[in-house]
């Protein structure tokens, strides 16, 4: 198979969409029928945009549209703490999942349903 510039480029743009999470835990989608518009803006390949769900969406025309959420979630919180992200500025925190206004503070690791009993480590 010969590679023209499109196909490169389509194969950078595949790969910088993947790999540009790094090590933080980041979901990734691709549709295949999407066309590149957004709100009304057509988009070229290789552009990107931000949706309203802080996903980073890629132009990858005529494959389709890639798209990686942008707000990096934590994935090692207490049980009694829940992930919040505000959609406007794809800010993350995490908040207390009995009184989502208050936050979760994990260097504590006192369950606020037990008082003020901490929670032990856990050993291995």
């Amino acid at each position: 198979m010969k590679f023209t510039g499109i196909n490169w480029t389509l194969a950078v743009v595949i790969t910088s969409l993947w790999s540009s999470g790094g090590s933080a835990h980041t979901e990734c989608h691709m549709n295949l029928r999407a066309l590149c518009t957004f709100e009304g803006k057509n988009y070229a390949l290789g552009e990107t945009w931000m949706d309203n769900s802080c996903m980073q969406c890629t132009c990858l025309h005529p494959v389709g549209v890639g798209c990686c959420e942008m707000a990096h979630r934590p994935v090692d919180f207490p049980a009694w703490c829940e992930v919040r992200v505000e959609p406007l500025t794809c800010r993350v925190s995490l908040v207390q999942t009995a009184d989502p206004r208050l936050p979760c503070a994990p260097e504590e690791q006192q369950d606020p349903r037990h008082g003020s009993l901490p929670l032990q480590p856990l050993r291995e």
